[in-house]
């Protein structure tokens, strides 16, 4: 059995027009011949992404979803140049072949981009990959050190000081983030104030720093050499990077680290493998990030429960969708008690912090 990532069929409602993307794809690139066979990557609960195969050539294309109307929030064109200006310096990125705004092609603007054939971690490791104590740890630095690349890359020679609001991402983020619970919240979660109000009390004055941040770092959005699995030769989706805080970032990516000894209600929404002997700690994650980095992270605590919060103001989100008829997936049903948990779970953490 192949350790390499599978695309299945594509999801009724979902389905592409194969001929139009065909012909603006061989316009490009002459040597496209025919319709390409495609198929999808699972998830979707943000862009859509379609494996084009043309024999042994493979592409991969990301749209965003069907019926979206906030570009903002899917916006293509600015994931695929963001990809562009870092690929040179950051060579884990993949190339892009192409975007397309034409409206005659799609309903919406796309990219296409070459695919990194590899492993990705979900939930479980794939069958037929057994890792040792000391791998797993091992490629738990690699994809850490992954990060801590991203964080020291020169953005501004790579093009992308654009990205740059100035100083206060942090009070930023957490004055949109809480606007943006207060918004989607229905009548059967929690109000998340007292969360909300400890977030804007204990924020810090300044940015520990400005650097290039990923804002979804995580093991399913990592690709792994087939070879060689502890080697990583992929980054992927790359909708929400940005210039903001490091510690932002690894805020965020500890709000999905869930590990062996967690409760069973956050062991139950882990996504990604952290929980595998060998695999470090949030808090040996925040430590070694500290000493490779030289950011201090002695006060960790804010990053840790801004993260938490972030991914139930994004989780509230869907479910909010859910509640009102918009979506009628059942997977999201539970989403309510997911918040309410999210919550739960900040709370408990700021009464034991010492900030």
């Amino acid at each position: 059995m192949s350790l390499i990532d599978q695309a299945g069929a594509v999801r009724s409602g979902e389905e592409l027009d194969v001929a139009k993307i065909a012909t603006f794809l061989q316009g490009i690139d002459g040597s496209l011949q025919g319709l390409p066979t495609v198929s999808q990557f699972p998830g979707g609960a943000s862009n859509l992404t379609y494996l084009l195969s043309y024999g042994e050539r493979e592409l991969i294309l990301r749209r965003p979803p069907f019926g979206a109307k906030a570009k903002s929030a899917h916006d293509m064109l600015r994931e695929a140049n963001i990809m562009a200006e870092l690929k040179p310096v950051y060579p884990y990125v993949p190339s892009v072949f192409a975007t397309c705004q034409d409206r005659a092609v799609m309903d919406s603007d796309f990219y296409v981009m070459e695919r990194l054939r590899g492993i990705i971690l979900r939930n479980k490791l794939p069958p037929g990959l057994v890792l040792s104590e000391s791998d797993t740890r091992q490629l738990c630095l690699n994809v850490i050190d992954k990060m801590i690349a991203l964080h020291k890359v020169d953005y501004q020679a790579a093009g992308l000081a654009h990205l740059a609001k100035g100083e206060g991402y942090v009070q930023r983020q957490i004055a949109g983030w809480s606007e943006r619970f207060r918004n989607a919240r229905t009548d059967d979660v929690v109000d998340c104030e007292e969360v909300m109000r400890w977030l804007a009390e204990k924020m810090p004055a300044a940015d520990v720093a400005t650097c290039l941040i990923h804002n979804d770092f995580r093991f399913d959005n990592v690709v792994l050499d087939a070879d060689d699995p502890l080697k990583v030769i992929g980054v992927l989706d790359w909708e929400m990077a940005t210039l903001g805080d490091p510690l932002m970032d690894l805020g965020n990516t500890l709000a999905y680290w869930v590990q062996a000894d967690d409760e069973p209600q956050f062991m139950m929404m882990r996504r990604q493998p952290t929980h595998l002997p060998g695999m470090l700690t949030r808090k040996e994650v925040i430590a070694y990030y500290g000493e490779q980095t030289g950011y201090r992270t002695d006060h960790f605590d804010f990053y840790e429960i801004y993260g938490l919060f972030r991914l139930a103001v994004i989780i509230q989100q869907i479910y909010y969708r859910f509640h009102h008829g918009q979506t009628t997936n059942p997977q999201f049903a539970m989403f309510g008690h997911v918040v309410n948990y999210l919550d739960q779970r900040c709370r408990n953490l700021i009464a034991q912090s010492t900030i």
